[in-house]
């Protein structure tokens, strides 16, 4: 029996091998503070939200969490936790956010919220499970300054790309 497949699933499976593809690369290049990463594998995942909807930008983030932490050896690690709890709060903020008036969010936006999402749902896991602290509360401003920074920069790098694809659909 064979798995018929669509035209979109075969798009979602290539954005999906993006995505993975730079967190690959992501994980190469050293941080000088730990746990404070780019992410710029959600630029893919914004684009998707935007291009096809929130059910394909989820399986693309769901799978980059996957694949990536499978082939990084951190499976089941507190890494890939960390990894799936920001995922999950990131995605849950969108679903939140594009529930609301389309005219309120910006691609900018919406990358911001999801950013912070991402860092909250870390610092939760973080907080509950790896270091049961209230220490851990010191490091929000720090991680919150990350947040704001890269997820402005990756909402402005998806909202170009965004334009480059409608003038190319335009044309």
């Amino acid at each position: 029996m064979q798995i018929q497949t669509t035209q979109h699933d075969h798009q979602i499976a290539k954005l999906a091998a993006l995505a993975i593809a730079l967190h690959m690369i992501e994980a190469l290049i050293p941080s000088p503070i730990p746990g404070v990463k780019p992410g710029i594998a959600n630029i893919v995942t914004l684009y998707v939200l935007y291009q096809f909807g929130f059910a394909s930008a989820a399986w693309v983030s769901i799978l980059r969490v996957f694949a990536s932490s499978l082939l990084l050896g951190q499976f089941l690690s507190p890494t890939f936790v960390l990894s799936l709890s920001g995922a999950l709060c990131s995605l849950g903020a969108l679903w939140l956010a594009i529930m609301l008036p389309k005219r309120l969010f910006t691609a900018v936006s919406l990358s911001v919220i999801a950013a912070f999402a991402h860092i909250a749902g870390q610092l939760l896991v973080v907080r509950l499970w790896l270091i049961p602290h209230a220490g851990v509360s010191y490091l929000i401003p720090l991680f919150a300054i990350a947040a704001l920074i890269f997820g402005v920069v990756n909402g402005v790098i998806t909202n170009v790309i965004l334009q480059q694809t409608q003038r190319g659909n335009a044309g």
